[in-house]
């Protein structure tokens, strides 16, 4: 993709540019940001991501020329391959994390009851103590009052009252509550690392040479839209396409979850990065290089584990404003009763540690496990969102329906054509088009023994239907706006029938042969089988009214909503009026879920408080929306209502027993009931349970 841009104001030392690459909604911003800043001369740069405009400041309208340099070189592969620089030296810092300065740690405090003197206790103390001590210094100067200058002030007085046994416990404590918090980090980005690996560098292409389809190896960068991508047994997919020819097994489990291989066969979706076990398939590459489905997830990903949620937020401002509390009680301890003692207690006893860790932890381990389930969460305020929604708004096709169309039954208007006559015409003019419609047709012409029939080339007519020649005959195949209004097709004879056939809740296809309605193919998308278990399941999560969106007839969306015990339903609807209803849902001050698949759900999925996106859904509705789901199940949906709810609930435990536990503890050492060593169990001991609840708290 070009990034195209256009200068629209500047001075000397300040130029605002329009940019095209913010219109990419899976772009992360602050990695756009950071990249820009990178350039010599620049100083700041300011990101409108709704203006999709750019600001920038900078020494000398010299740079402008870098800047415009850097704007028209710009790509997604650019920013993906400096996302995955990142990604990798983060991996490479926390890849395993460090037990080293526990050890040290807890070393010191076992060596120091044996050593014979203060001098040599004082030099293990000191020296197992002093990464502690040094980032105190490093922070009072950085950052101010930090719960990490209360840890190294309770350590420096222990070792100066020569409290040696409260100075090496509260070490140990401190360090073996940092690894614990690194582990968890590293592995709830497990999901991230895994897809920063390298992706399929070769694949096997069709190229014409010398009038022969052949198949040659070329680099995975170089594939193009439309190419034809061969992939055999135990190779990994490279695109995101359409199987046009062959049947394989497919594990999947690496991108939705689904330990069983799935069977794929012609005219179904594949996604990069899942692996064939068994058979051979010809891929229509539909997304390539940084738009494949593996690129733009490990992206979503990438931006979500550094989201921060309001609760979150107010967990570090209560965390920080708590710092002088906890300093002001120990001055003034120290003041009354001239206690070094107690007021090293004191010092022990910060809420800081377990309000910052464990709320970002669990939001981090949720997010991970619910990847690895096929459930992408796009953040902490995601998770927060869909915990306080209490309306579900379905869009009815591929949500709570299959989203597949199946043939039901065929109508010929014409003695001289049999009903397998009709499908087989159909079936040829549309076995080349990759839409729901053409390839249910297709497939019940296969199971009945499809013969094809000659046919001249096909014209497609976008949101229409088709258009050929059999016999030197026009054959106009599609909507019946198509073939009515626009191709004046005499609908007049057969109105009864085809009005019989609507108010039964069937969709039509219309055939004309020869300037005649031939007939009609009716279609049918049924219910998914788990969609009522999955309401009812809803309601029992705290949701309150659940509301279905569709363009059928109200008659039609009566029955559903009645099989499903829906609440309310918006029939007969344009696509344009579904992110309409969700604002007015929003107006009457409810928390709006909106779940959707196709490219008119996108509005609806940005304007609700929480967009979910199913899996076979259109790539810029999954771009768009806070939860996708991967695995092709209406039930994934609960899962991660579930998954949501749990959380906030274990973050609101944790939140209480932090404040209700640590302000036990601070009481008990301000009146000098706590020992150094005691507080310092105490405290240390309960931020590294509520880091373990959070690890643990939240099960898939």
């Amino acid at each position: 993709m070009v990034n195209q841009f256009q200068k629209v104001h500047g001075t000397t030392k300040r130029a605002r540019y329009k940019s095209s690459f913010l219109k990419e909604n899976f772009l992360d911003e602050n990695l756009l940001k950071t990249e820009l800043e990178s350039l010599a001369g620049v100083t700041s740069v300011r990101i409108n991501k709704k203006a999709n405009s750019i600001v920038f400041n900078f020494e000398d309208s010299s740079v402008c020329a870098k800047i415009e340099n850097k704007l028209s070189s710009l790509t997604p592969e650019v920013l993906l391959t400096k996302s995955k620089e990142t990604a990798c030296v983060s991996c490479v810092s926390s890849e395993n994390p460090s037990f080293r300065r526990t050890a040290i740690a807890s070393s010191a405090l076992i060596a120091e009851r044996f050593m014979p003197n203060d001098f040599l206790k004082f030099s293990v103390t000191a020296g197992a103590s002093h990464p502690i001590l040094l980032d105190g210094v490093k922070e009072l100067f950085k950052e101010g009052l930090t719960s990490r200058v209360l840890e190294s002030a309770a350590v420096g007085i222990s070792i100066y009252r020569k409290d040696y046994l409260a100075a090496n416990s509260t070490s140990a404590m401190l360090e073996l509550g940092e690894y614990i918090e690194e582990t968890t980090v590293h592995k709830s980005d497990d999901l991230l690392k895994e897809l920063s690996k390298p992706n399929v560098e070769e694949a096997w292409v069709e190229r014409e040479i010398e009038g022969k389809t052949t198949e040659i190896l070329i680099k995975s960068k170089d594939i193009k839209i439309g190419d034809i991508v061969v992939v055999g047994v135990g190779n990994t997919i490279p695109v995101d396409g359409h199987i046009i020819d062959g049947n394989a097994s497919v594990n999947q489990v690496s991108m939705t979850g689904e330990a069983e291989p799935i069977m794929k066969i012609r005219g179904d979706r594949v996604i990069s990065g899942t692996i064939i076990e068994d058979g051979r398939l010809r891929i229509w590459a539909e997304y390539v290089g940084a738009d494949t489905a593996t690129q733009r997830i490990k992206h979503y990903i990438e931006s979500s584990l550094n989201e921060k949620s309001s609760v979150q937020l107010k967990a570090t401002k209560l965390a920080d404003k708590l710092v002088p509390v906890t300093l002001g009680l120990a001055g003034t301890s120290y003041i009354l009763t001239r206690d070094f003692e107690r007021t090293a207690s004191i010092l022990q006893a910060d809420y800081s540690c377990a309000l910052k860790l464990a709320t970002p932890v669990a939001f981090k381990a949720t997010i991970s496990k619910a990847g690895h389930n096929g459930i992408m969460i796009k953040g902490a305020k995601s998770i927060e969102a869909l915990a306080s929604a209490d309306t579900f708004v379905f869009d009815k096709t591929g949500t709570l329906t299959q989203g597949e169309l199946e043939v039901i039954s065929v109508e010929s208007f014409d003695d001289e054509w049999t009903s397998d006559d009709l499908l087989n015409l159909t079936a040829s003019a549309e076995e080349h088009y990759f839409h729901p419609v053409a390839e249910a047709v297709v497939k019940a012409a296969k199971e009945k023994g499809f013969i094809h029939m000659h046919h001249e080339e096909v014209e497609f007519i976008v949101a229409h239907g088709v258009k050929t020649e059999v016999d030197n005959k026009l054959v106009i195949i599609g909507s019946r706006h198509f073939l009515e209004d626009d191709e004046k097709i005499d609908f007049s004879k057969h109105k009864k029938k085809i009005e019989k056939c609507l108010e039964s809740g069937k969709t039509l296809l219309y055939i004309s042969f020869d300037g005649k309605l031939l007939g009609t193919i009716a279609l049918s998308d049924n219910l998914r089988e788990n969609s009522k278990e999955s309401i009812k399941r809803l309601r029992e999560l705290g949701v309150k009214n659940i509301v279905m969106l569709t363009g059928d007839t109200k008659e039609k969306a009566e029955q559903i909503a009645k099989e499903l015990d829906i609440d309310e339903i918006r029939a007969e609807l344009l696509p344009t009026q579904k992110a309409k209803i969700v604002k007015e849902l929003m107006d009457e001050g409810k928390k709006v879920a909106f779940v959707g698949d196709g490219i008119n759900d996108a509005p609806a999925l940005i304007s609700a408080h929480v967009g979910i996106s199913m899996s076979r859904g259109a790539d810029i509705a999954k771009a768009t929306a806070d939860v996708s789901l991967l695995k092709d199940d209406i039930f994934a949906v609960v899962e991660a209502k579930e998954l949501a709810n749990k959380t906030m609930k274990l973050i609101n435990n944790n939140f209480n027993a932090t404040v209700g536990i640590n302000s036990a503890i601070l009481a008990g050492a301000t009146f000098g009931l706590f020992s150094p060593v005691v507080t310092a169990m105490l405290h240390n001991g309960t931020t590294i349970g509520l880091l373990l609840n959070s690890i643990k708290g939240v099960k898939v």
